[in-house]
């Protein structure tokens, strides 16, 4: 007698899966009304969203189980405790700063396209550092799901990865972490989901096979070619279409790929002659040639770019062969025209935006379906009768129906693939029409593989980071790659994916710069701040939260900086990953961001906190925050063979997280930079630059004895302050003539600054911050002179502000050029003051990339304006 094995899930016990699927979707349909007053509520049908649901470890829409998922986690961490797996009285002090080097040739990473994703095993060696097994990881932009995929295998790592990591930390401790993948997308969390579940692999790739074959066996007619020199019949890989244009000069017909492709060469000629009247044309000086069309849909006329096929690629056996387009090619589409396609395929209207605009212009699109031919849309929608039924299923469609079979695949004559351009929906002069089936069985090979990796369920949703649904103090980690303001415009590049998904993202919380959604970087920048402000809450006390973020504006930068330090978080580390080299490199300036950027923070204890709020008002608060944040900084970093400078234990960029602490909880920062800077001297101990507590410049000073080669941060100069510390940089060893340093203060200053920022004379600067000797040698002063230079500078600085005042607020008045360091001094002190109308009213009229790229300038105008 055969024993059903019973599945128990939260707490309720069923026969099989599909009841267990059944039950909650009941319990899920009950839910909705209520979830719909959720932001970022998905946009689509009850039914579908409820067939896309795999509840209650997915939904798409908000999970309303994510709550009690978490209480049965933390009863679950009480018997890994008993078991030794796990310390009651885990801490972690330090942000994770070892070099990363993680290639993308990986399964997961592979099997389904998407615009972002961050290497699965990259996160892992966070997650290990910062959390332990049982610990609670959310990542509230999750994409594909690549942090949960993460969290599992922190349970069984393959060999050579465990190796590498315990050779850096032996107190590692493996073991599963639980997951939370929450993201806006629809598409991107039925990917994730799907590579985050417990699945019967060998059933799913039987059923998929069979799925193919059939489907293949009612219309695999369409991809058949006959090869009238062999007469052979053979099956089509690809169909090569390109667009017709019009002669600039005879206005006659020019099939672009006839005339500008040299097949011997496998190039696209820059120029080449019209066919009719021999004039010398570039693609630039072609017209485009429209043509009447019949809609498939709606049966009306429309003008379309006009495209003709010209090129066939087919197999006959395991041989390759090309040939051009002919009359036999021509009836099997005379026959395709004339087949009716009974199942569903996406009707809806394709929307202006910033990547929907070309293709609308250029080739005459008006709805999603206008992005198939014929033939590749009806293959699609038989295929969709049959792989809708099931998520796993429609992880297979969804992985072939967008930039593998529709016109957005480009056809290469190098030796690359055809393949779509990465971050657009652009439709090229020259398509391949691919045979899906043969996509599909390649697909199922790769998703296969990628699921053998990772069988192991997490918990996944859709919904916006602005509102989580998740109680306070609940999450042990965050690891999270949020949007990078204009950088990829994520609904409009799903939006062919999802509707055949037929569940759309809901775009109004969508964190992006996008003037088709009247969002700039202050739009962006205030969701980001919405969404941290979120992840703050739900974060516990004392843990930390790791961000990754790709965008080389520096306004997007300190937006997203500004928005981490306003909810809340101390920045304890940021480092920028050269991908091709794999190395770190510290940033010291905003626009210096010209690579990926990993920022480290955390959320003050709650000890911490209670300590803080009793001397807030007084120097004490001061110190108390500079020893604790000490604490949470890497205490020493080797680069190559090198001991490499820590930029955050400098003074000026302690002295900005301190303002940025402040400034967060609406207090006055009782303390000037010269003061702070003497204060620091007397407190704490000083190495090559950057201060340490007693405790920890034993340990700087013995690891440094080890890798004694010590490497000075490469200093962008990009603005007055950095100007300030590169002089002090130069000044170190040796006093220095203006005639030393000149020609330096040339080559590395002169000509990187920003559009607006006046940088004053190198001797003004020299004479506000320095001291000169006898000689004409200019030196660094000691403390006490170092304090008073101070308070000279910033009384001059306050005397340009109140010239900026008056302008700013003339009628009309408008700042065209500013001192930065003038600015920073002024908005200090109407801070201070309470004046928080001068801040926004300056603010508004200076150059608005001035604002948007300087830290301390963007987090007073950010407060200021939520004040007036």
């Amino acid at each position: 007698m055969s024993t059903v094995n019973k599945i128990t899930v939260l707490g309720k016990t069923f026969n099989s899966e599909e009841e267990r699927r059944t039950y909650f979707r009941e319990e899920l349909r009950k839910k909705l009304p209520e979830l719909k007053k959720m932001e970022g509520f998905p946009i689509g049908e009850d039914d579908d969203i409820l067939n896309l649901s795999d509840p209650p470890y997915y939904t798409a829409c908000p999970n309303p189980w994510l709550n009690n998922f978490i209480a049965q986690w933390e009863e679950e961490k009480k018997e890994l405790e008993k078991q030794g797996l796990r310390k009651a009285d885990f801490e972690v002090n330090e942000p994770y700063a070892a070099d990363i080097s993680e290639g993308k040739n990986n399964p997961i990473y592979n099997a389904h396209s998407y615009h972002t994703k961050v290497p699965h095993s990259a996160i892992m060696r966070y997650i290990l550092n910062y959390t332990q097994p049982g610990d609670i990881i959310f990542d509230g932009f999750a994409g594909t799901g690549m942090t949960g995929i993460a969290a599992s295998l922190c349970d069984k790592p393959d060999q050579e990865f465990k190796l590498q990591i315990e050779n850096n930390n032996s107190n590692i401790r493996w073991g599963k972490r639980n997951a939370i993948c929450s993201d806006l997308s629809p598409l991107a969390s039925n990917i994730a989901s799907n590579y985050n579940s417990s699945n019967d692999i060998n059933s799913f790739i039987i059923k998929a096979n069979s799925i193919i074959k059939e489907v293949e066996r009612q219309i695999g007619w369409v991809y058949e070619v006959y090869d009238e020199s062999r007469n052979q019949k053979g099956i089509v890989n690809y169909v090569v279409w390109s667009d017709v244009f019009n002669c600039s000069s005879c206005n006659n017909e020019v099939v672009f790929y006839n005339e500008a492709v040299d097949r011997r060469n496998k190039k696209v000629r820059s120029n080449f002659k019209c066919p009719h009247c021999s004039t010398l044309l570039s693609k630039k000086e072609l017209e485009q040639c429209f043509e009447t069309t019949i809609d498939i849909n709606t049966g009306k006329s429309k003008k379309v770019q006009k495209q003709l096929p010209v090129l066939v690629n087919y197999l006959i056996g395991n041989k390759k062969f090309e040939k051009v387009f002919e009359k036999s090619d021509q009836v099997i589409l005379d026959k395709i025209n004339q087949h009716e396609i009974t199942g569903f395929y996406p009707i809806n209207s394709i929307l202006k935006g910033y990547n929907t605009n070309q293709p609308i212009r250029s080739h005459g699109l008006t709805n999603i379906y206008d992005f198939y031919t014929k033939r590749n849309l009806l293959v699609l929608s038989e295929l969709h009768k049959k792989l809708s039924t099931n998520p796993l299923f429609s992880l297979l469609f969804t992985s072939v129906c967008s930039s593998l079979s529709s016109r957005l695949v480009r056809y290469n004559l190098g030796n690359r693939g055809n393949g779509a351009l990465n971050g657009t929906l652009y439709i090229s002069s020259l398509n391949a029409e691919s045979n899906i089936f043969k996509l599909l069985k390649g697909k199922l090979k790769d998703i296969s593989k990628a699921l053998m990796i990772n069988n192991i369920t997490q918990i996944t949703a859709v919904s916006s980071a602005t509102n989580t649904g998740i109680s306070n103090d609940s999450i042990d980690y965050i690891f999270t790659d949020p949007p990078f303001g204009a950088n990829i415009m994520y609904s409009e590049l799903n939006i062919v994916w999802e509707s055949w998904l037929k569940v759309f993202t809901n775009i109004k919380e969508e964190a992006i710069e996008n003037k088709f959604q009247n969002k700039s970087a202050l739009e962006y920048q205030y969701l980001m701040s919405i969404c941290f402000k979120e992840f703050f809450r739900i974060l516990k006390p004392g843990k930390w939260m790791t961000v990754e973020f790709s965008n080389t504006s520096a306004a997007i930068w300190n937006g997203i900086q500004t928005s981490i330090q306003n909810a809340g978080f101390v920045i304890a580390n940021v480092a920028a990953i050269d991908k091709k080299q794999g190395s770190f490199k510290a940033v010291t300036t905003a626009t210096a961001v010209k690579q990926d950027l990993v920022i480290s923070c955390y959320k003050p204890s709650s000890e911490f906190d209670q300590k803080f709020n009793q001397h807030k008002h007084s120097d004490v608060g001061v110190w108390e925050f500079v020893a604790e944040h000490l604490e949470h900084l890497p205490i020493h970093l080797v680069s190559g063979n090198s001991t490499t400078a820590i930029i955050e234990r400098s003074p000026k960029i302690l002295f900005d997280r301190l303002i940025a602490f402040y400034v967060q909880r609406g207090l006055p920062v009782p303390i000037d930079a010269g003061k702070f800077q003497q204060g620091l001297r007397e407190r704490f101990i000083e190495r090559d630059g950057m201060f340490f507590t007693n405790e920890q410049v034993q340990e700087y000073d013995r690891k440094k004895a080890e890798v004694p080669n010590f490497v000075q941060l490469s200093i962008f100069v990009a603005n007055e302050q950095d100007a300030i510390y590169w002089l002090r940089n130069a000044l170190e060893n040796e006093p220095k003539t203006e005639q030393d340093l000149h020609p330096l203060w040339m080559k590395e200053v002169a000509g990187n600054m920003r559009k607006g920022d006046t940088l004053p004379e190198m001797r003004t600067i020299l004479e506000e911050n320095y001291l000169k000797n006898e000689k004409g040698q200019w030196y660094l002063p000691d403390p006490e002179n170092e304090a008073d230079l101070e308070k000279l500078r910033t009384n001059r600085l306050l005397k340009q502000f109140e010239t900026y005042k008056t302008e700013a607020y003339k009628p009309k008045g408008k700042i065209k050029e500013a001192r930065v360091e003038a600015l920073r001094a002024g908005f200090k002190q109407c801070y201070q003051d309470k004046d928080f109308k001068t801040i926004v009213q300056i603010g508004d009229r200076i150059p608005n990339n001035l604002l948007m790229e300087d830290e301390v300038l963007l987090q007073f105008y950010d407060i200021a304006s939520s004040r007036v």
